[in-house]
């Protein structure tokens, strides 16, 4: 290990091998850290929280501190951070909640950018990216391989699905579909993330079927249970199309509106 003389790890911290701990760092005692992780100088890492391997977590960044919830009582909650994962400076990412869970969870392969907000209770998947001061309210789910624009605000309790595109500087008060593109004041669903999809692999066919399918959501005049039904009575159930209708199906905040074409 290389951990600088004016660190601060408080006695019953876990640290793995191989981690650097920059100057005037500080570990909390009941957190823990992977191997191979450097925690650049000005880190302040409290709480119950633990950290994988691999993560590299830039200056004046602050983990594992109590919710910024009323309700909250100083109970023994949690942040949990997987693998490889690249947080840039001065982003805050809180414990969870009682109510809401007990854990904050963060998966692998994230990156998030400078002075990103973290809150509560939010779970996020893998592959994601939040750009420079996206901001999480509490209780939120972003699903996997999620791009969220700069200076972006997610509403409590909304849901991101995967593959999403949300544009720089939107407000996003209702749940964004997953493959979609959504940008404005209060965000919208412009149609599918198609670059996006295609820098994932996604194939020319693959790509078809949920254009169709988004056009029968956003387009018809069917409402939401009857598009549904329709998208199941159409198409095969392709992995992509069932993930789209479960996520459809289980939202409670509901969906974003689309934009519909001009005449």
């Amino acid at each position: 290990m290389n951990i600088h003389e004016t660190a601060i790890i408080a006695p019953g911290a876990k640290v793995g091998h191989n981690v650097t701990i920059g100057a005037r760092a500080m570990v909390g005692e009941n957190v823990e850290i992977g191997n191979n992780c450097k925690i650049e100088p000005g880190v302040i890492i409290e709480g119950w929280t633990t950290i994988g391997p691999n993560c590299h977590i830039y200056p004046y960044t602050v983990i594992g501190t109590p919710p910024q919830d009323l309700k909250f009582g100083g109970e023994e909650t949690k942040v949990v951070i997987g693998s490889d994962n690249t947080i840039r400076e001065f982003v805050t990412i809180n414990r969870a909640t009682a109510h809401g869970g007990g854990e904050t969870t963060i998966g692998s392969h994230n990156f998030i950018m400078a002075y990103a907000h973290i809150a509560h209770d939010c779970s996020l998947g893998d592959h994601n990216i939040l750009a420079n001061a996206a901001t999480l309210a509490g209780h939120i789910i972003v699903e996997d391989h999620v791009s969220i624009g700069g200076l972006s605000g997610i509403h409590q309790f909304v849901n991101l699905g995967r593959y999403a595109f949300i544009g720089g500087c939107s407000a996003v008060s209702q749940d964004i579909l997953p493959f979609s593109l959504a940008v404005g004041n209060h965000a919208m669903i412009h149609g599918l993330n198609v670059i996006g999809l295609q820098r994932q692999g996604f194939s020319t066919e693959r790509l078809n079927i949920l254009k169709q399918a988004f056009r029968i959501f956003f387009r018809s005049t069917m409402n939401r249970s009857q598009a549904v039904d329709h998208i199941k009575n159409t198409f095969e159930i392709t992995p992509d199309i069932e993930h789209l209708l479960t996520f459809i199906e289980k939202s409670s905040r509901g969906i974003a509106k689309g934009i519909k074409p001009k005449s």
